[in-house]
This record gives C-alpha cells, structure tokens and sequence, in this order.
C-alpha cells in the first residue's frame, strides 16, 4: 500500500509543469476553446472609453472601434459565419482580473505585452504595434517626454495601464495623478491639473481628433505591442487566434479595418502600427 501512495504522488507531481516563474502550473481544469466550439460564441473583454478602439456611441447605444471590428472579425474566422461574438465590458483596471476570474473567453483590450503579464496570461501575437506618447494643450511648451523631467511638471494617466511606469521611467522627476479611466485623465488636463496627458499614440490620437485644441507631440518613447490575451494555460484558444490574425490579414480584412479607423488621423503611421 505504502508504494502505490508513493507512485500515486510521483504521477501528481509529473503532471505539473513549471511555468516561466519556475513554479509548479497545473494544466487548465477548463479547456474553453471546447467551450466556444459547443456554445458558438466567443465572450470578448471590451473597454467602453477608448476612442478609435473601442468606445459607446451615445447615438447608436453600441459599442464601436477596431477592437469590436477585430472581435467580431476574429470569432468569424475561428466559429464560421454563425459565430457570435459576446462584448463584455472591461476596464484598464478590471481587464485581466475579469480574465483570470473566468467571467470571459478573451481580451481584446489594448493590453499591452509585457513580461510580467506573461505569467499570467498567454498573448496572441501582437495585433497593434503602439508606442507611448503625450498629449498636450496646442499652445503648449511641452515638446518631448525629457521636458516632463522636472518636480513641476504633472501628468495624467490611468491606473493599471504601462503609461504609469513608464513615466516614472522616462521622467522620474515628474508626478503623476493616477484615474480611472481616460475620460477622467483628459478632463483633468483641459482642467488644468496636469500639463500633460500619457498613453499610447493611438489613443492619444483619438482624443485629439476630437478636441481641436490638443497635440499629440514628442513621437513615441515606448514600444507597445497590443496583444489579445486569454487565461494562462489557454493555449489552443490562442493558437486560433493568432491563426485567424493571419487569415485577417492576408485577405486584407485587417489592413481594411486599419485604415477604416485611422488614416483621418494626422501624423499617424498605419504600417508603423502594423508593425511594417
């Protein structure tokens, strides 16, 4: 009896393989591409403040931008035609947590890929090559990240997202006021609170797109590859989708949808952001 309790916790222990942190990882109870097949429907995480990518529109009562046309696009070629595609709104804060409680399949999110997120999430490759940049009043003096470098220079960006630490990499001389959400951030610049607003380019690009009176200037200081990010372990999920990427982008569905949302954006490189 002694050696088959002996063999039994062998064979537990060979079935756990070590992930990129060195610690034991069990394999996913929950294998959810079986899910998506058997429910036809992909849940999709989706934020609801992020212009160009994924916003409301008051007027339509829907959810718009080219991470809900990737979405729907995505679960088309990984479903088929009938595929149906089920936005779940997330924010920068709640986007992972909702992810590894379950509550969906995938995030399409602008979420940013990074090593620490590896641990515990797996990526697709990258779909949006962005870059880090500020946004700023037309008439200001602010020109670059190295001019935020100073104890008077204040910047607003939102909680949960890379734009923070990268501030405080960039300039650490600089404070910086953390939001919710990119709403807040940019009222607090046209208040006056911060001299600058900071996130990736084509978000930034979005909002000045829409307010007149704003820059996006200093290029980008940061690169920041978006990627879709499903639950660790998830790896055949993640495989379909990098395979339906492909079919995106060699029938040209994803350049289409690229140039759909941001070629009435001054300045800004469709190819860079293909990652060309």
């Amino acid at each position: 009896m002694f050696a088959a309790i002996i063999i039994f916790l062998a064979a537990l222990n060979l079935a756990a393989c070590e992930n990129d942190t060195g610690e034991a990882e069990q394999a996913p109870k929950n294998e959810v591409y079986k899910q998506v097949k058997s429910s036809n429907k992909i849940i999709w995480g989706v934020k609801n403040d992020t212009r160009l990518f994924s916003i409301m529109d008051i007027k339509e009562n829907k959810l718009v931008g080219f991470d809900i046309d990737m979405a729907r696009a995505i679960t088309k070629k990984i479903l088929g035609k009938n595929g149906q595609a089920e936005l779940f709104q997330v924010s920068s804060k709640t986007k992972i947590p909702v992810l590894k409680n379950g509550n969906i399949d995938a995030t399409i999110s602008s979420v940013t890929i990074t090593p620490a997120r590896k641990k515990i999430v797996t990526f697709s490759k990258p779909y949006f090559y962005a870059g880090q940049s500020l946004l700023v009043k037309k008439d200001s003096k602010v020109k670059n990240i190295k001019s935020l470098n100073n104890d008077k220079a204040v910047v607003a960006a939102v909680k949960g997202t890379t734009a923070v630490e990268n501030i405080h990499k960039f300039a650490p001389k600089a404070h910086v006021l953390e939001y919710d959400d990119y709403g807040q951030a940019f009222t607090a610049l046209k208040a006056g609170q911060a001299v600058a607003m900071s996130t990736d380019n084509g978000m930034l690009a979005g909002i000045a797109a829409e307010n007149p009176g704003y820059k996006v200037v200093g290029g980008t200081f940061t690169h920041e590859p978006y990627g879709i990010a499903v639950n660790k372990g998830q790896t055949k999920l993640a495989n379909k989708i990098d395979k339906a990427l492909a079919e995106l982008k060699k029938d040209g569905t994803y350049s289409r949808l690229m140039k759909k949302w941001f070629s009435e954006i001054p300045g800004f490189s469709i190819k860079e952001a293909e990652g060309k």
